[in-house]
């Protein structure tokens, strides 16, 4: 552990213990805000209070014992009851930098899905088709909910574009990684002499905002406009213009909803998805604004970035933002995606710590 980490931690214990004082003080009772205000930061950093105060009681039982190494009746006692302590500690420092991660406020948040075909062609509608699969086969395994939104089917299968909202806990800090190039090896059905071909699709991964009034949206700045929906559905809705289209005339962002049969529920996704992409414009620009690095931003949203390679022949996925190749394609295609999401929260965390320690370096 780095000196200027432990200094951090020894700063979240005294402000806790700051903060349990202010509690019971009559006057902190008395304002329900600053009560409130106190409350929830208490309950921010109890966990890593309660976690380091572990760590030191683990220390001090370190010290404690290696005063007795010298005694030759229990200087083998001594050492194993050491070597255990240690194991406790090593258990313990993984679960004390996760918490000291500073948490992101979007990671409980529902997300919209939107995957579109690249370079590629047919090949990469293909592609897109695949991947929203893989999606969904590990949503099924997290208990999330999937709303399909808007499709466009390819011409030979897959998608050219395909938008989804998944609901459930924790599906933005899954998955807010995957948005990016992804990038696809492998022999198309219709390839006749067996070549390997390379095509691409984008994946964005944008957290649904849940505050209507975060974007303020002028209704005479929007051109609405209404369709009969394509693709499956039944035949009431290919019979009725149910589906919406709005266009944002200032930022030319458009979006479409044709999975409801009601017009009115159509729109009202449409509105959730035009605020959550307007949203998403703003806070990028701020994001490009106040940070060239981009590889402290694992995921930042890029889609000029390629972040991943699918190489089917060789059953093999590789991630270029971290350097991992897993051997394992089959596998995540089915929904094992736990596989390159684990290691890309790892990293994330890890580049957070690095960043806390630089700030006091």
């Amino acid at each position: 552990m780095t000196p200027s980490i432990r200094t951090k931690l020894q700063r979240i214990v005294e402000r806790q213990e700051d903060i349990t004082a202010l509690l019971a003080d009559p006057t902190i009772q008395n304002n329900s805000v600053k009560l409130k205000e106190l409350g929830q930061e208490l309950s921010q950093i109890q966990p890593i209070a309660d976690c380091y105060r572990q760590y030191c009681i683990l220390e001090q039982n370190i010290k404690n014992t290696q005063d007795i190494l010298d005694d030759p009746e229990l200087s083998e006692l001594a050492r194993s009851e050491i070597a255990e302590i240690q194991q406790q500690q090593r258990l313990l420092e993984p679960e004390l930098e996760r918490l000291l991660v500073p948490p992101d406020p979007d990671d409980k948040r529902n997300i919209y899905l939107e995957i579109r075909a690249g370079t590629g062609g047919a090949e990469a509608a293909l592609f897109a088709g695949d991947l929203h699969r893989a999606y969904l086969r590990y949503a099924e395994t997290q208990g999330w909910q999937v709303e399909l939104l808007t499709e466009s089917l390819g011409e030979h299968g897959g998608y050219k574009e395909i938008i989804s909202r998944i609901i459930g806990q924790g599906v933005y800090a899954r998955l807010k990684f995957e948005s990016g190039t992804h990038r696809v090896q492998r022999v198309p059905l219709t390839e006749a002499q067996g070549r390997v071909h390379t095509s691409a699709c984008t994946v964005a991964i944008l957290p649904e905002v849940e505050d209507i009034e975060t974007i303020d949206i002028n209704p005479a700045e929007l051109r609405v406009d209404t369709f009969r929906a394509s693709g499956a559905g039944g035949q009431h809705i290919n019979k009725t213009d149910s589906a919406i289209r709005i266009t944002h005339l200032p930022s030319g962002i458009v979006v479409e909803c044709q999975n409801e049969r009601s017009q009115h529920k159509n729109r009202s996704q449409a509105m959730s998805l035009l605020r959550t992409r307007l949203l998403n414009k703003a806070r990028t620009e701020q994001t490009d604004a106040q940070a060239k690095d981009r590889k402290q931003q694992v995921g930042s949203g890029d889609r000029s970035e390629r972040i991943r390679t699918y190489n089917f022949p060789q059953n093999r996925l590789t991630d270029h933002r971290i350097n991992l190749t897993l051997y394992q394609l089959d596998a995540i295609m089915q929904g094992q995606m736990d596989l390159v999401i684990d290691p890309l929260i790892k990293d994330y965390e890890v580049q957070q710590l690095a960043n806390l320690a630089q700030q006091d370096g």
